[in-house]
C-alpha cells in the first residue's frame, strides 16, 4: 500500500495545502492529523466574533467529516503526534507507527504565557484557535469588564472587537505604543486614538504582576502599582512557533522550523509551512504568505518542485475604529519615513535614498490608497 502524504495540523495552513494538493493529485492517500476538533475555520475571524455576535459554531465553516469527504482524505482529530522518525519515514501517535511518503508540519504557533502571581492565573485566556474561542465565549457570557494583555496586532483587534461587542475594555502592555514592531509611531498613535474613541483604556508601560479573585470579579495588579477591576483577562502577548517535536527529531530549527524556498526542512520528505515555519529566514505569521506557501508546496508534492516567492505582503488589520493597512519595509532595507495627513487619516511612507517606496502604514481614509501604493512596493523575496 502506498504511504500517505501526512499533514499535521488542520488550520488554514493544513487545510489550504490539502485543497491545493487535491487540485493537482486526486489519488495519493492523504492523512491529516490534528490535536483539536478538526473543524475548518478562518483564524483571522477569531478577532471579529464578538462584533458579529458569533459563537464558535458560527465561525466554523465545515466539520471534519465534511472536510475528509471534500479532500478525499482521512482526518484524525484530537490526536497528538508523539515523535517523528525521519530515517524510517514514520511518525508516532502514542505506540502506533504511521508511515508517510511526505510529512508536512502545519501545526502553527503556541501562545506565549506570562507568569502571573495570584489565585486567578487560570482565568487568563489565550485565544489561538476555535476551541480557545469557545472557552472564552463561555467565560465571557454575562460579564462586562475585559482586560487585554498585549498591544500588538491581535491585542488591538480584540480590543476593537470586544468594544463593539459591548464590553468595557482595558489594555495593558509593556511598550510605549501599540503594535511597536509593526507601526511607525504616528500610525500607532492614530490607531490608539481610534480605539480610545470606542472607550478602550490603555495602560502602556506596566505589566500585569498579580491577578486576584474578588467576591465580584477579579483584581489586576500592575507593575506601576495601579489596580484594575475586571471580570476576565485575554492574553494576546504573542505567538511562538511550535518547534519542540521538530527539534527532537533532529530537524534544524531557529525562530521556527527552518525550511528553504521549497518549504523543505533539513530532512528530505519533511516540509513545513504556516506559523511554525521559518522560510529562508522569514517567519511571517499572516495569511497572504501562508497561501503563497500552500500553492507552491502543493506543486512540489505533486512532482513539480516549486520555490515560493513572496511579492508585496501588506497586512490589513481589523481595527475598524481606525482602519489600518501596513506593509513593513523588507528586512534589512533602511529608509526615511514621512507622514502626511491629519488626525487619524495618515499616509506614512518609507522611501530609500533613491526614492524607491519600501513600505507604508495607512490609517483611516488613507487606506483607500493601498492599491496604488502596492504597485510600487518591492517584493519581499525575488
Amino acid at each position: 500500500m502506498t504511504a500517505p502524504v501526512v499533514i499535521v495540523g488542520t488550520g488554514l495552513a493544513g487545510y489550504n495545502l490539502a485543497r491545493e494538493f487535491r487540485k493537482l493529485d486526486g489519488e495519493t492517500p492523504l492523512l491529516l492529523v490534528t490535536a483539536d476538533d478538526g473543524r475548518s475555520y478562518s483564524k483571522p475571524m477569531l478577532s471579529t466574533g464578538f462584533a458579529k455576535n458569533k459563537d464558535a459554531d458560527g465561525l466554523s465553516m465545515a466539520e471534519p467529516g465534511a472536510m475528509a469527504e471534500q479532500l478525499k482524505a482521512e482526518v484524525r482529530t484530537h490526536t497528538r503526534i508523539s515523535g517523528i522518525d525521519p530515517g524510517h519515514k514514520r511518525l508516532w501517535i502514542g505506540e502506533e507507527q504511521v508511515p508517510y511518503r511526505d510529512l508536512i508540519l502545519a501545526w502553527g504557533a503556541e501562545t506565549v504565557r506570562v507568569p502571573v502571581e495570584g489565585d486567578a492565573a487560570e482565568l487568563i485566556f489565550p485565544i489561538n484557535d476555535l476551541e480557545d474561542y469557545a472557552r472564552f465565549r463561555a467565560a465571557a457570557a454575562g460579564k462586562q469588564r475585559v482586560l487585554i494583555l498585549g498591544a500588538g496586532l491581535i491585542g488591538c483587534e480584540f480590543a476593537n472587537d470586544m468594544s463593539l461587542g459591548g464590553y468595557q475594555v482595558e489594555l495593558v502592555a509593556p511598550c510605549e505604543q501599540v503594535m511597536p514592531t509593526l507601526l511607525h509611531p504616528a500610525a500607532a498613535a492614530a490607531v490608539q486614538v481610534g480605539l480610545e474613541g470606542l472607550g478602550v483604556r490603555f495602560h502602556l508601560g506596566p505589566v500585569l504582576t498579580r491577578l486576584q479573585r474578588l467576591e465580584q470579579g477579579l483584581e489586576a495588579h500592575l507593575s506601576d502599582g495601579s489596580v484594575i477591576a475586571c471580570d476576565l483577562v485575554v492574553s494576546a502577548v504573542g505567538l511562538r512557533p511550535r518547534i519542540d517535536l521538530a527539534s527532537a527529531a533532529g530537524l534544524q530549527v531557529n525562530r521556527g522550523v527552518v525550511v528553504d524556498r521549497q518549504l523543505r526542512t533539513s530532512h528530505d520528505n519533511i516540509f513545513a509551512l504556516g506559523d511554525c515555519a521559518e522560510v529562508d529566514g522569514l517567519n511571517l505569521l499572516y495569511v497572504m504568505p501562508l497561501m503563497s506557501c500552500a500553492r507552491a508546496l502543493a506543486q512540489t508534492l505533486a512532482g513539480n518542485p516549486t520555490a515560493v516567492a513572496y511579492g508585496p505582503m501588506p497586512v490589513t488589520v481589523k481595527t475598524p475604529a481606525c482602519p489600518l493597512v501596513v506593509s513593513p519595509p523588507p528586512h534589512g532595507r533602511e529608509g526615511q519615513w514621512s507622514v502626511e495627513g491629519l488626525g487619524t487619516d495618515l499616509k506614512v511612507l518609507c522611501h530609500d535614498a533613491d526614492g524607491q517606496l519600501l513600505g507604508y502604514a495607512l490609517t483611516g481614509t488613507a487606506v483607500m490608497e493601498k492599491l496604488a501604493l502596492n504597485r510600487h512596493l518591492p517584493a519581499l523575496t525575488a
